[in-house]
C-alpha cells in the first residue's frame, strides 16, 4: 500500500508527496506537527498541514532569510530569529564570524526537539555557544526589545494559528523599535499567486514604518507555487546599494554576491502588486 501526504495549499489546489515513514505525529500546546520521511524530499516537518521544512529544498528558504539583510547591514552583532525552531536561519546566521549572538525565540519548544532529533543537517548548529535559545512568544520578546538588535528575521508560519500576530501592523513596528538606530528587519511573504492581498497589506504597513522596504524572491519547490517572497525594511541601509563585489563568498547552496541584487528584480505581475 502507498502513503501519501497532500498539503491543500488552496481549497482548490495542492502539492502532494509519496511518504516513505511516519517519523512523528503530535498535537503540540500550538499546532499538529508532523515529521515524515518522503521519497522526494527527504525527511519533512509539516505543522498543521503545511510543509515547513525539507531536507531536499530547506537550503534556498534559510539562506535567502539569512544573508540577504546579514550582507546589507555592515556589522551586524546581535540578530534576533522570531520563530524558526527548526534552527535553518540560526545555521545561516553564524556563518558570519561578525554576529556574536544569535537569539532564536520559537513559542512551541516541540519543533525545537524534534529538529533536533529528525533535522540534524538543518539544526545542526543550536547548540553553538553564539547561540541563545528561548522557547518563548516571539511577539512579545519583540515588544520587550528596545534598541537592542542590528537585525531581526521572522521565520514564521503562514498567517495562521500562534503565527497570525506576526503579520500585523503593531508587531512590524515593534520591530522597529527593537532595531537599533541602523537596523534592518526580513520577514518571508509568502506567495503572489495565491496570497498576493497579504504581499500588499505587509509591503503598505511596512513602508508606513521603514524609510527603505525592498521586496526580494526565491524558488522553493515545496512552498505553495514555489515562488516566494521576503520582505525587508531598513532604517539605513539599501540592499541594492551593496557592493557585491565586497560579498564574501561563503558555504551556500543557493545565495551568491551575483545573486544578492538580482533577487531583488521581480516579475511585472509582483512588481505591480507592491506599486
Amino acid at each position: 500500500m502507498e502513503l501519501w501526504f497532500t498539503e491543500k495549499q488552496t481549497p482548490v489546489f495542492g502539492i502532494t508527496a509519496k511518504i516513505r515513514e511516519t517519523l512523528i505525529v503530535e498535537k503540540t500546546d500550538f499546532q499538529d506537527l508532523s515529521m515524515l520521511d518522503t521519497e522526494e524530499f527527504g525527511r519533512m516537518l509539516v505543522l498543521d498541514g503545511m510543509v515547513m521544512t525539507t531536507v531536499k529544498d530547506e537550503f534556498v528558504y534559510h539562506e535567502m532569510v539569512a544573508h540577504p539583510a546579514l550582507f546589507t547591514h555592515p556589522n551586524p552583532k546581535h540578530v534576533l530569529v522570531v520563530g524558526g525552531g527548526d534552527g535553518g536561519v540560526i545555521r545561516e546566521v553564524v556563518k558570519h564570524p561578525g554576529v556574536e549572538k544569535a537569539v532564536l525565540v520559537d513559542i512551541d519548544g516541540k519543533v525545537i526537539e524534534y529538529s533536533k532529533k529528525y533535522l540534524p543537517e538543518i539544526a545542526c548548529e543550536l547548540d553553538n555557544p553564539r547561540v541563545e535559545v528561548q522557547v518563548n512568544d516571539g511577539y512579545m520578546h519583540i515588544i520587550q526589545s528596545k534598541n537592542k538588535y542590528d537585525v531581526i528575521m521572522v521565520d514564521s508560519t503562514e498567517p495562521v494559528g500562534p503565527a497570525a500576530p506576526l503579520f500585523e501592523r503593531g508587531f512590524y513596528q515593534g520591530i522597529y523599535e527593537a532595531l537599533k538606530d541602523d537596523g534592518i528587519f526580513v520577514a518571508q511573504t509568502d506567495n503572489p499567486w495565491f496570497k498576493a492581498d497579504l504581499i500588499q497589506k505587509v509591503n503598505k504597513d511596512v513602508k508606513e514604518i521603514f524609510p527603505i522596504v525592498r521586496v526580494y524572491g526565491a524558488n522553493i519547490p515545496t512552498y505553495p507555487s514555489g515562488l516566494w517572497t521576503f520582505t525587508m525594511g531598513s532604517k539605513t541601509y539599501d540592499p541594492l546599494e551593496v557592493d557585491e563585489t565586497k560579498i564574501p563568498e561563503i558555504n551556500t547552496k543557493y545565495y551568491t554576491p551575483r545573486l544578492h541584487k538580482a533577487a531583488f528584480v521581480l516579475p511585472k505581475f509582483v512588481e505591480d502588486l507592491i506599486k
